[in-house]
């Protein structure tokens, strides 16, 4: 079992910056892919970036490549968003979920575990 613990949201102005933490404990998952993934009220998930944990690979949504950008610390079990040059439609509330299979995919049913999320608003 792998527990997933998001951090790091909250309310910044446009053209700002956050930087979310996923800390994962539990069972070992060197090999776990880790994905990010938002969801806005009264829209469907999409996906933002992962990231392989073996060797640092990463795939992101051609929306976000160029603000966003995820990285790993693997000796703190933690991965995490850095988000620049925020946008209102940026508003979401952001997940991260471990993929056992270490897939780097961008579906959500690709992923084991989900984090409980956490808000980040962008205001104007």
């Amino acid at each position: 079992q792998v527990q997933l613990v998001e951090s790091g949201g909250g309310l910044v102005q446009v053209g700002g910056s956050l930087r979310l933490s996923c800390a994962a404990s539990g069972r070992t998952f060197s090999t776990y892919a880790m994905g990010w993934f938002r969801q806005a009220p009264g829209k469907e998930r999409e996906f933002v970036a992962a990231i392989r944990r073996s060797d640092g690979r990463t795939y992101y949504a051609d929306s976000l490549k160029g603000r966003f950008t995820v990285l790993r610390d693997n000796a703190k079990n933690t991965v995490y968003l850095q988000m620049n040059s925020l946008k209102p439609e940026d508003t979401a509330s952001y997940y991260c979920a471990a993929d056992s299979l270490s897939r780097l995919s961008d579906r959500g049913a690709a992923y084991d575990y989900w984090g409980q999320g956490t808000q980040v608003t962008v205001s104007s």
